[in-house]
C-alpha cells in the first residue's frame, strides 16, 4: 500500500522560502515577466519568499513531504477569512521533481479539512486560465467558477462548498448504511432530536433502518441526498418520500433532515433542504409537507426557508429520553 505524503503546518520551516520563491519565479515566467532572482520580484511577492512567517502570520502554511523523502517539496497557504469572506487557498506549489506523487492533492485535502473545521461554509481560490493541470485538480475537488472578485484578465475565481451534496443511488445508500448514515442517525438521537427512535440508539438498528431506506429508494418511493466533507465523511442527509396514494401523487414529504453536530452552523441544513425542494419541483411535485418537534432549532430553519406552519399536535411523539413532545406540521407550495 502506498504511503501518504506527510503534511505539517510550519510557516517558519527553513525550506519554505525556497518553495515560495520558486512558486513566484515560475508564476512570473508564465505571465511573461521573467525575473532572474527572488530579489527582483515585485515587493509583495518578495516579502512572502523572504519572510513567510511574517507575511502569513495569520494564516495556515502547510508543507508536504513525499514518502521516503527528507524534506518538504510542496506547500500551500490557507488564508484566514477576512471581512466576512470565505477562506482562500493560495500558493499551491510542488517542485517539478516531486510531482505525480500525490503531494498537491494531499495539501489541498488538508487545506479543505482545516477550512471546514473553522466553520466556514465555502472556500475559494484563483487560478490563471492557462494553468490546465492545477485547474483540472481544482475541478476534480469540486471547485466551480464563480463571479470574479479579482478583475485581472485571464484570472479565474473558483469556489467550493465545504460540504458537497450529492444524490445517493440505492446501492450507495446501502453501502453507507453501516457507517456514515448510521452515524448521522445515532448522532441526532444522542443530541436529543426526535427522529423516531428512543435513545441510546444502537448503531446496528440505525444501519438496519437505512438499509430499509435503500430498498425504498430502489422502488422509487424515496430519494436520498447526502453531504460529505473534504475527508469523505458524511456530514448530513435528507430524504424525500413520495406519496403512493393516487390522489396524493402531487405531494411529497421531507423526512430525516440530519446534520452532524460537528458540521452545524455553516448552512448545510438549508442547502440539503433546498436540494430536495428543487428536485421535488423539477419532478412535478407541487406541495411538500413535514413535521418537526415544536420549539426545536429545526423550526427556525424551516420558517426561514419559506415553510408555513399548519398546526401543532401536543404529545405527538416521545423524544429520545422518553418525554412526550409536541410536533408542528409544516407545508410548502412549490412553483
Amino acid at each position: 500500500m502506498m504511503t501518504a505524503p506527510h503534511i505539517e503546518e510550519n510557516r517558519s520551516h527553513p525550506r519554505l522560502p525556497a518553495l515560495l520563491g520558486a512558486y513566484h519565479l515560475g508564476n512570473q515566467a508564465e505571465k511573461g515577466t521573467v525575473v532572474a532572482s527572488v530579489g527582483e520580484l515585485p515587493a509583495v511577492y518578495r516579502a512572502e519568499a523572504e519572510d513567510p512567517a511574517a507575511a502569513f502570520a495569520a494564516d495556515a502554511v502547510l508543507l508536504a513531504t513525499a514518502p521516503g523523502a527528507d524534506e518538504p517539496a510542496g506547500c500551500v497557504v490557507l488564508k484566514a477569512p477576512r471581512e466576512g469572506r470565505a477562506p482562500e487557498i493560495k500558493r499551491l506549489w510542488v517542485e517539478p521533481g516531486a510531482r505525480r506523487k500525490g503531494l498537491a492533492k494531499a495539501l489541498m485535502a488538508e487545506a479543505l479539512r482545516r477550512a471546514a473545521a473553522s466553520g466556514a461554509s465555502a472556500v475559494r481560490l484563483t487560478v490563471w486560465n492557462w494553468r490546465e493541470e492545477p485547474l483540472a485538480l481544482y475541478r476534480s475537488l469540486g471547485f466551480e467558477t464563480v463571479a470574479s472578485w479579482d478583475d485581472r484578465p485571464d484570472l479565474l475565481c473558483l469556489e467550493r462548498p465545504l460540504d458537497m451534496v450529492e444524490r445517493l443511488s440505492p446501492e450507495a445508500v446501502r453501502a453507507h448504511a453501516p457507517a456514515g448514515l448510521a452515524e448521522l442517525l445515532v448522532d441526532a438521537v444522542d443530541g436529543g432530536a426526535s427522529v423516531g427512535f428512543p435513545g441510546p440508539l444502537d448503531p446496528a438498528e440505525a444501519a438496519s433502518w437505512w438499509t430499509g431506506v435503500a430498498e425504498e429508494a430502489a422502488r422509487g418511493v424515496r430519494d436520498v441526498w447526502a453531504a460529505h466533507g473534504p475527508d469523505g465523511r458524511l456530514t448530513g442527509v435528507v430524504t424525500l418520500v413520495r406519496v403512493g396514494a393516487a390522489n396524493g401523487r402531487h405531494r411529497g414529504e421531507i423526512a430525516r433532515l440530519l446534520v452532524h453536530r460537528s458540521a452545524r452552523g455553516r448552512g448545510l441544513g438549508r442547502r440539503l433542504l433546498a436540494t430536495a425542494e428543487a428536485h421535488a419541483a423539477a419532478t412535478g411535485l407541487r406541495l411538500l409537507v413535514l413535521d418537526t418537534q415544536t420549539d426545536s432549532p429545526a423550526e427556525r430553519l424551516y420558517r426561514g426557508a419559506g415553510w408555513t406552519p399548519a398546526g401543532t399536535i401536543p404529545d405527538f411523539a416521545a423524544d429520545p429520553s422518553g418525554t412526550l413532545r409536541a410536533t408542528t406540521l409544516y407545508y410548502k407550495r412549490l412553483p
